[in-house]
């Protein structure tokens, strides 16, 4: 448990941080600042997936017997607004945060498909950091829709897409679960 919680704590506060301390965030060099933020958010995660295969907890409610089929379903639109953040699809055009979206997706998606203390604190700390980043960059900054995406960008995020949920759900196996059912 505390080494989930750690490292949740690793990912929300440097992510977090530009939005809840700008004056102190703009003294620091841009370059130096987001290679801090990767070195922590790569100990985040690997305290995350620790701290949850090892925290053997209880659970708070049972997912319904659909929660597998739409946690599926969910991540396969998660993980699109994932890549059409990246590669600046036409749907940024129509969501404004769809990296921020797209977590929040997969936490309810996550949710959904388990009801153990682990997963709630996971997913749901993760889930409510996505809300807030949204939350507090639409008040600190107006939104301009981007110009419109060639269509090969279209293209890459939907060939991208279902490759990272085939290598996910790849890892998912090889740790033990099995997010296509069996």
């Amino acid at each position: 448990m505390i080494l989930l919680i750690l490292g949740l704590a690793l990912w929300i506060v440097p992510h977090l941080f530009k939005r809840v301390a700008p004056t102190m965030a703009a003294g620091i060099d841009e370059k130096k600042r987001k290679m801090g933020v990767t070195i922590l958010s790569f100990v985040a995660i690997v305290l995350m997936v620790i701290g949850y295969r090892g925290w053997v907890s209880g659970d708070l409610y049972t997912p319904p017997t659909w929660g597998a089929h739409a946690n599926n379903l969910l991540m396969v639109i998660s993980i699109y607004l994932m890549a059409a953040a990246g590669m600046k699809t036409r749907i940024t055009r129509v969501i404004r945060h769809p990296q921020s979206t797209g977590v929040i997706l997969w936490s309810v998606a996550h949710l959904l498909a388990n009801g153990d203390w682990a997963s709630i604190v996971l997913f749901g700390a993760l889930g409510l950091w996505a809300v807030a980043a949204i939350v507090l960059e639409n008040a600190q900054k107006s939104w301009t829709k981007p110009a419109p995406a060639a269509m090969g960008k279209e293209i890459g995020a939907i060939v991208g897409t279902l490759i990272v949920v085939g290598v996910a759900g790849w890892i998912h196996i090889a740790l033990g679960y099995h997010p296509f059912g069996g």
